[in-house]
């Protein structure tokens, strides 16, 4: 079963410094039957201004990628960690038992982020953070797992869940290939471009639920950048 969801069908806010599509009910939005989608909770779509951002906040028990887009987002936390990561790179946020964290937009450009939370598989670990580049290169014509919390997926950020986050960039006319287990779901997001996933077309920001289907074809029908996250 392959479900798109439009981009322009997802939820939406828009805050001034902030322009937010929610692929899932989030804050304001809320729709009964985009709750979750396994162990996905959150896949948000945010543009943020220059020289803006989210002020200190917390969360809890809670795995929090971002995976930046365009531009770059700088990270600060009740931890002591500071960093910037930039488009095309990831960061990881084990919340745990408790962490505060604020992300700014600190460049004189827009900074476009997916920001995806992900059920954890135990609560009450301590909160924890990282980021590391991932050069455009290592995933071109083919899917690279940036995070994860599978053990065969060595290399990547870790998180503490039973999932993982997949990218791609494919040129035009190129295809991908993903695997699913049996029992697992997929959400896929096509970053930029237009695509076509089992004969289902995709445009850029559009959503595309997975689930009963053993294994996926993606194929770039003009130059794309493809985001997946697989999970129970």
């Amino acid at each position: 079963m392959i479900e798109l969801r439009p981009h322009a069908e997802l939820g939406h806010a828009h805050h001034g410094w902030l322009n937010a599509r929610h692929h899932f009910s989030f804050a304001e939005y809320h729709d009964p039957a985009r709750m979750h989608w396994g162990r996905l909770r959150v896949w948000n779509d945010d543009s943020i201004a220059p020289q803006s951002g989210f002020p200190p906040h917390p969360h809890r028990d809670m795995e929090i990628i971002t995976y930046v887009r365009q531009g770059a987002i700088t990270h600060e936390d009740s931890l002591g960690n500071r960093g910037r990561t930039v488009a095309g790179d990831v960061q990881v946020m084990s919340a745990g038992t408790g962490i505060v964290h604020s992300e700014y937009n600190l460049e004189d450009e827009e900074t476009r982020i997916f920001q995806i939370w992900i059920f954890p598989e135990r609560s009450g670990l301590p909160p924890s953070w990282g980021t590391r580049p991932f050069p455009a290169g290592e995933r071109a014509g083919a899917f690279v797992t940036l995070a994860s919390g599978m053990p065969d997926d060595s290399g990547a950020l870790v998180i503490r869940a039973n999932a993982r986050l997949v990218a791609a960039t494919l040129a035009a006319g190129q295809s991908a290939d993903y695997s699913i287990d049996s029992g697992r779901k997929v959400y896929l997001v096509p970053a930029s471009g237009r695509i076509e996933v089992n004969g289902v077309n995709a445009e850029a920001g559009d959503g595309v639920a997975v689930r009963d289907e053993a294994r996926l074809t993606v194929t770039a029908l003009e130059d794309s950048e493809v985001v997946l996250v697989d999970v129970t």
